[in-house]
Parts: structure tokens; C-alpha cells; sequence
């Protein structure tokens, strides 16, 4: 019934040979999308209600384009599995994908509860790795990881196991999502965590998963050795997602401190604050940061909810089974040795 036509941007119809109507595609989709926008607005923060529909109607938008600056490496061995904590606590839903990342890159992940740890059943001295997951569940709190890092800072037994974890060389850590959002609140027991900005309700005010590009920036993170300069199509999932810095000089003192990890960009691979490309407004699309160390990692997106190609809703042609985002596992394991 119809085929595309050689003048890009129209649609037309023809019955026969007469044409009976012809319209510019971004006008009828504005007109499509304009129920949606009006009650977005209404529910939404309005700013953001307007800024996902200009988006939708940018005449220019490439759409996503990943950039992979290294070589998807398939079948790195090593002699033995690691040991790895992965971690969680009510609220938390994401550790079977986690735990699925970790073990394709030669680590034995081993399922710790926050319960475990209180109650002195597992102890962190055990594990090379540690891994903070996160999603949302029926035990989320209001400040989401804040209340996780408080059954920690507010107890003696817990507290003393995650400070020494934290300052023993041979160990790394990793916080997304939930995780990313405690470890922030853990920032006093890191060393060289001190720019951390607090995690709080997405400028949107809703609840947003979306899939979106992630650009990888130069630090001393272990997790993204090699992975400098990607532009990386990521999952979110987040209520509460917004870096939020004390003043003005605090976000400038941590985008000088060469320890932010990541950032969200536009499909012109740009930082960016707009809406729905940065999905909570994080100031300079700011996603990620690490320690000064680079041992200690964290980051609001799901890596391991796409490090299979499958598991992305679109991935380009020539992408094998495994997508680039195993190569941070893989990293992770590299470092452990």
C-alpha cells in the first residue's frame, strides 16, 4: 500500500495518480503527539514536557549512533574466578543481571544480603569485588539509597567492615543505580570521594526508564580502562537520578577533578541537559563518577542490563553476542588479576 518516496520529510497519497493529500511528517507528528504533550505537561515538570517534544520534532536528529573506540574482545580467560560480592538490600531488583555480567567475565558472584552482612553471617574481607545493584521494589524508600547507606553508617559491625573494605588496595567497588546512590551517601569512608554529589528526584518529577547514549570520559576509573571516548546506548531506570552539588563551586571543584566517568550526550555525542537525552537532568549530563584511586565506581545507568547485544532494544548491525558494555566487567577482572 505505500513505499518510500524520493522527496524525504512528506508524507503523500495518492489515489491512483492524482495526489490527495500531502503533509511535512514533523507537523503530523506534533499533531499525533499533541494529547500527549499537553497531559505530560500538566503531569510532568512542563519544561521537560516541552523539551522531549522538541526533541521528537529535531529535523536534524541522527537518532542513536553508538562510537566504539576499543575491540570487543570474546573469550578473554583467566586462571580461576574472582570473588565478588553482589550486594543488596530491599529496594533492590537488578542483582541476577549484575551477578550474570560479572560471571561471563570469569568472577564467582556471590549473592549477599544487607542482612548477612548486620548479622555477621558474610564478611566483606571475603571478596576481591564489590557490586551495590539497584531497582526498585516494594522496600524502596523515600531517598532511596540514603536509607541503604544509613543501615551502614548507623552501625558499628557494618561500618567497620565497609571502611576497611574500601581501604584496602586490592579491592574495587561499583555502585548503580540504588548502589550508585548509597555509595555517594558512603563518600566519607572512600578516599578521594569527597567531590561526590548527593542523588536526588529527577527534574522531570517521574520515574524514568528510557534508553539513552552515555559518553565515556577520561579517569582514572578502573571499570572504563581503555573505554575513553565511547558513546555507548545505556539503560535507565530511576526515580531519583539529578547530581546534585552544594553551589556552583562544588560542581566546578568536581568537573576539575578529572573523576567524573561518564556523562549523558546527544545523538550529536554532546553533553547535554535536555530532555529526555539527559533523563534526569543532571547538571553537564553528568552520570558517573569514581575515587580518586579509580578503584571505586560509581553510576547512575544499568551496564548490566545491556551487556548482552540481545538485551538492548536496538543495537547497530555487526554487534556479536556480547555487547561493548562487558568490557567494563571484563575490566574489572583484568585489574583483580
Amino acid at each position: 500500500v505505500g513505499q518510500p518516496g524520493a522527496i524525504n520529510g512528506f508524507l503523500r497519497v495518492f489515489h491512483g495518480t492524482e495526489l490527495v493529500f500531502e503533509e511535512n511528517i514533523l507537523e503530523l507528528r506534533r499533531t499525533w503527539s499533541g494529547v500527549t504533550h499537553r497531559m505530560a505537561s500538566l503531569r510532568d515538570n512542563p519544561v521537560c514536557a516541552g523539551q522531549e517534544m522538541e526533541v521528537r520534532l529535531d529535523p536534524v536528529d541522527p537518532g542513536i549512533s553508538p562510537k566504539v573506540t576499543f575491540e570487543i574482545e570474546v573469550g578473554r580467560d583467566y586462571e580461576g574466578r574472582a570473588p565478588l560480592a553482589v550486594l543488596r538490600e530491599q529496594g533492590v531488583n537488578g542483582e541476577v543481571e549484575m551477578a550474570a555480567a560479572f560471571t561471563r567475565a570469569k568472577f564467582r558472584a556471590v549473592d549477599v544480603h544487607m542482612s548477612d552482612i548486620l548479622e555477621g553471617r558474610v564478611r566483606l574481607e571475603e571478596f576481591r569485588g564489590l557490586v551495590a545493584c539497584g531497582g526498585f521494589s516494594y522496600g524502596d524508600v523515600l531517598g532511596a539509597g540514603e536509607g541503604w547507606a544509613k543501615s551502614i553508617l548507623f552501625n558499628a559491625h557494618a561500618r567497620a567492615q565497609f571502611a576497611a573494605f574500601f581501604a584496602r588496595k586490592d579491592t574495587f567497588a561499583l555502585g548503580v543505580c540504588n548502589g550508585c546512590q548509597m555509595m555517594s551517601n558512603l563518600r566519607s569512608m572512600i578516599d578521594g570521594a569527597e567531590v561526590w554529589p548527593r542523588f536526588v528526584q529527577n527534574h522531570s518529577e517521574r520515574f524514568e526508564a528510557r534508553f539513552v547514549s552515555m559518553r565515556i570520559e577520561k579517569s582514572p576509573s578502573v571499570l572504563f580502562t581503555g573505554m575513553e571516548g565511547s558513546v555507548l546506548p545505556v539503560a535507565v531506570a530511576h526515580g531519583e537520578g539529578f547530581a546534585e552539588f552544594a553551589d556552583a563551586h562544588a560542581l566546578e571543584a568536581a568537573t576539575r577533578s578529572g573523576l567524573v566517568a561518564a556523562r549523558y550526550v546527544d545523538n550529536l555525542h554532546q553533553p547535554t541537559e535536555r530532555y529526555p537525552l539527559n533523563p534526569n537532568g543532571s547538571p553537564q549530563g553528568i552520570n558517573a563518577f569514581t575515587s580518586r584511586d579509580g578503584r571505586v565506581t560509581i553510576l547512575m545507568p544499568h551496564p548490566e542490563r545491556v551487556f548482552r547485544t540481545s538485551q538492548l532494544s536496538w543495537a547497530p548491525a555487526g554487534w556479536g553476542d556480547d555487547s561493548p558494555w562487558l568490557r567494563l566487567f571484563q575490566n574489572a577482572r583484568s585489574w583483580v588479576g
